[in-house]
Formats: structure tokens, sequence, C-alpha cells
């Protein structure tokens, strides 16, 4: 089943391989506490041809990932169809977060500030964050307006680094010096 509507996806994970012969299939998951994947439900694939709405009927841990299957897919080929799809649920099946917390989704594509010397100079724009085993680090890559066209890896750290977060301005204003 397909869908034209317009629907407010976020990716919490991705099909990345088939899992033996019985239509099984491997998951990755986005989540911060990553078992939360399948609390969410329904799933939409994001594929070429559209959203995709699918269940899955059963999963388990296995190694540092998921294996699942996919309600109604009992076969290896038909899985292998739905790989290397990443898996999304409405943001609205989110829960709530406190003041000052965001979703890595919310944070990509604002457009990062540094303040020097009471001037707001752009840095480009958050294209990803990577998770690293000591904080989260905000890839910032160069955009129409930044200072110039180098990618910067900005420390997310709230209150040192982060100064601020304006997700309706679009804005996040850092302590991090342009040079560098």
């Amino acid at each position: 089943m397909s869908t034209s509507q317009p629907l407010d996806l976020i990716n919490v994970g991705r099909i990345t391989a088939v899992f033996g012969i019985k239509g099984w299939v491997k998951i990755h998951s986005s989540t911060e506490i990553t078992e939360d994947l399948f609390s969410f439900t329904p799933w939409w694939l994001k594929t070429a041809h559209g959203v995709k709405k699918i269940e899955i009927d059963d999963y388990r841990v296995h190694g540092n990932a998921f294996v699942a299957h996919i309600k109604g897919v009992d076969d290896r080929d038909v899985a292998a169809t739905y790989t290397g799809v990443d898996i999304a649920v409405e943001r609205d099946f989110l829960p709530e977060l406190d003041d000052g917390e965001y979703y890595w989704s919310q944070l990509e594509g604002l457009t990062v500030f540094s303040e020097q010397n009471g001037q707001r100079i752009c840095l480009g724009q958050v294209a990803r964050l990577l998770e690293t085993g000591a904080n989260d680090v905000l890839v910032v890559a160069p955009n129409e307006a930044s200072l110039d066209q180098r990618e910067r890896w900005v420390p997310y750290v709230p209150g040192q680094f982060v100064l601020s977060v304006d997700l309706s301005a679009g804005e996040m204003i850092v302590d991090w010096d342009p040079e560098f």
C-alpha cells in the first residue's frame, strides 16, 4: 500500500540486508534506545516509488542490530526488495522531549552562526550529526551564506559550544572559532 498523502515522517532506522530464506531482514536502528524502534507503528518505508506502510510481526536482537519479519513477506527474494530502504514513522508518534532537548532531525538543516566580537558569522548548515564516544558532533556544511566553503565539525555540547537553538528561526548559535 503506497500513499500520496503528505506525511510528516522522521527516519528512525534502515533495512540493511536480508536474513535467512523466510523473509526476514536485518534492521539498523537510529533511535537512542535502539529497541524503541519497534514501539513505533506503523513503519513507513521510503522507497524510490514513494512511501509504503509495513508492519513487523516479529523481531529479535542480532549482534549489534536486529532482525525482523515483515508481515506477509515469507520469501527471501521479496524481502530483498526492501533492503537499502529507510524506515520512518510519523513525527507525531514520537515522545515529547524536555525543553532544550531536540531530535537530530530537528537540528539537521539549521543555519549555524558563530558570534565573534559582536558579529554573527555564518558557518554553514547542519548537514548531519555523528555519534562519538565522548559527545555528538554537528557536521556543518558550507552553504551560499557561509564564511567559506569548509566543512566544520562542532561538538554538540549545549551550554559550552552550542549556545542557543531557535527552531522557528531555523538557526543555531555556537561558540566556535570560524578559523578552526
